[in-house]
């Protein structure tokens, strides 16, 4: 059997550059579905989609996330396909990162970019991109390279069991985690990367959405590490603990109220870690049977 490709193209403002997109993705896959979801446009990009021949469908709540949750529960398909409509990704790399996905049989393959020209990677933006990708690599322990990169293949089981809960441009960071955090095979290679055209404006903002993704790594550690997370916590308040108890000593004090809530919230620390712990297991061994339902697709089927 043939596989149904979706091409998913989360768009904001891109009036520029969104049908050169559309009739590269028509040109790649003769017979794929192109789906332009547009997020509260103010120009015309969403005419412009639809007439270059894409299925355009309207998001109102702002922000990346809030696209791709939407798209991904939306839209069927076998493999799907993920790319920005800033033209500043080679989407003729993608039937090879297809390939790799089912010859390999992976469920993420992430086009890990190379720029070809200066303007296309900002200095700040690289150097962000490489802490933020270190910071998930130390703490989550998933070897990539480019982890905000926004070309990316997707098996349907993936798709339909990743719960999208981020609304803007954390939404790379989620998906990596979700990969690290259930053990989903995953691959990279290295795609041409390009700067915008003259007249397209980059939307990414370096301090504001680097908070906002150390944020999100933050909130992961917490809902996707709560061992790690709470006992280091509890190993902040041990100290503490110590010193007041050092400090107690020291001054022959009847009375040491930091050493009490440093006690207290040592143990508090340490029983939300076990708790929240437990709750993750039943989580995963849900998200995995959910998984399995989805068998994976390929072109022998």
């Amino acid at each position: 059997m043939s596989l149904k490709i979706a091409v998913l193209i989360p768009c904001y403002n891109e009036e520029k550059t969104i049908e050169a997109v559309v009739e590269q993705a028509k040109k790649t896959f003769s017979d794929a579905k192109i789906y332009v979801y547009d997020n509260n446009s103010t120009d015309n990009t969403a005419e412009i989609a639809a007439q270059s021949g894409a299925i355009v469908r309207r998001v109102s709540q702002q922000g990346k996330g809030s696209v791709v949750r939407r798209m991904f529960a939306d839209i069927e398909a076998d493999v799907y396909v993920m790319t920005d409509g800033d033209m500043t990704y080679d989407l003729a790399a993608a039937p090879r990162l297809i390939d790799i996905l089912i010859k390999e049989q992976k469920d993420m393959v992430v086009g890990t970019r190379k720029e070809q020209q200066k303007e296309a990677y900002p200095l700040f933006h690289k150097f962000g991109n490489m802490f933020l990708t270190g910071l998930v690599r130390v703490l989550f322990g998933i070897r990539q390279t480019d982890m905000l990169s926004g070309l990316r293949v997707f098996s349907k089981r993936f798709v339909k069991t990743f719960p999208a809960r981020s609304n803007g441009f954390e939404i790379e960071t989620e998906l990596n985690v979700f990969t690290a955090m259930n053990n989903l095979p995953f691959a990279e290679a290295e795609t041409r990367y390009f700067a915008r055209p003259e007249g397209s404006v980059r939307k990414l903002s370096t301090i504001k959405d680097g908070l906002k993704v150390l944020w999100m790594i933050f909130r992961l550690l917490h809902s996707e590490r709560p061992m790690l997370f709470y006992f280091t916590l509890a190993c902040i308040f041990a100290v503490l603990m110590i010193s007041a108890a050092h400090i107690c000593y020291l001054q022959a004090a009847p009375y040491c109220p930091g050493l009490f809530f440093s006690f207290l919230l040592f143990c508090l620390c340490a029983l939300c870690g076990i708790l929240f712990n437990s709750q993750l297991k039943i989580r995963r061994e849900n998200t995995r049977l959910f998984y399995m339902s989805y068998p994976f697709t390929d072109n022998q089927d």
